[in-house]
């Protein structure tokens, strides 16, 4: 772990008040297009899935609309299956693989699992690259009763209502170089303390939930992803980002307690996926298929598992 330099915004150990944050918040810039890259893409899809609305974010003028994807004829007797995506808008493969699988693949799955599709859960964050929202926010320490991020309440909420219990939820995330220039230095400004950079590994790994590790699960969707890209080693010290390996390319994260969307259900399957797009080893596309791959195993898991217990 190395220190980084201080953060250009507050004071050395002292947390930002709405004056950093609104400093912060003045030097961001849209850099893509919701509205261009995801919602067309979605709404082209609208002949064979089901688009619904389940909330709207308004910051300042710009509003965004925040959409799923009901795919297949949904039933009792199916298993039930939850993709999300761009929860960290910044990480560009987790929106553009969520709506690949929704195009490409999906209608493989479709018979035999209802499955629900957000692809893109923090549009500001999109559209800005950013991993917070406009608050200073993290989304994905935000599934927690105290809703602090408007983007997590509202899957939340939604996901709540939902009539049939989930199986199954993957979450797709990247791991970038961005972490260290950029992000983990503005959370320690943010919050007044000293950053420790991590190492970025150098690959795809997996983060389980510590209390739903599901070995087996995690282990599957590694071999499928292998095909695809190499899968990211452990450090001098066994860790991937600072967490112990627990099997190759696997570490495991309290989901629930630190308020990850991976914990935002009581699925027993879930992981959550980091792609590390800044590798020598790796192309926009391949990032993209990696999550695919990594969507496929994972419904592959399911049925089997579904078909043993049958």
């Amino acid at each position: 772990m190395l220190d980084n330099p201080i953060y250009p915004i507050g004071s050395p150990n002292q947390p930002w008040t709405e004056a950093e944050k609104t400093h912060w918040r003045a030097q961001q810039r849209k850099r893509r297009s919701y509205q261009d890259d995801v919602v067309a893409r979605i709404e082209a899809l609208a002949e064979f899935v089901q688009i619904e609305q389940y909330g709207q974010l308004d910051y300042g003028s710009d509003q965004y609309p925040l959409l799923a994807l009901k795919i297949g004829e949904w039933t009792t007797e199916k298993a039930t299956c939850l993709v999300t995506g761009g929860v960290h808008g910044y990480e560009t493969s987790g929106v553009l693989g969520a709506l690949y699988f929704a195009e490409q693949v999906a209608k493989q799955y479709s018979d035999n699992i209802n499955l629900l599709v957000l692809p893109c859960i923090s549009p500001w964050g999109y559209e800005t690259i950013n991993r917070w929202n406009p608050l200073a926010v993290d989304p994905n320490r935000s599934f927690l009763p105290s809703r602090l991020a408007a983007e997590a309440s509202a899957v939340m909420d939604y996901i709540a209502a939902l009539e049939l219990p989930l199986d199954l939820h993957i979450d797709l995330h990247e791991t970038t170089d961005s972490d260290n220039e950029e992000f983990r230095p503005a959370l320690a400004a943010r919050d007044g303390v000293v950053n420790k950079n991590w190492n970025i590994p150098d690959g795809f790994y997996l983060v389980g939930c510590t209390d739903r590790p599901q070995p087996a699960f995690q282990q599957a969707i590694i071999t499928a992803v292998e095909k695809v890209t190499h899968i990211a080693e452990a450090d001098a010290e066994n860790k991937i980002i600072g967490a112990p390996l627990e099997q190759k390319g696997v570490i495991n994260y309290a989901a629930k307690k630190l308020g990850l969307c991976m914990g935002l259900t009581d699925a027993p399957l879930v992981t959550t996926t980091e792609v590390y797009p800044d590798s020598p080893r790796a192309t926009a596309e391949n990032c993209v298929l990696a999550q695919v791959a990594a969507i496929s195993a994972s419904l592959d898991y399911l049925l089997a598992a579904t078909k043993a217990l049958s």
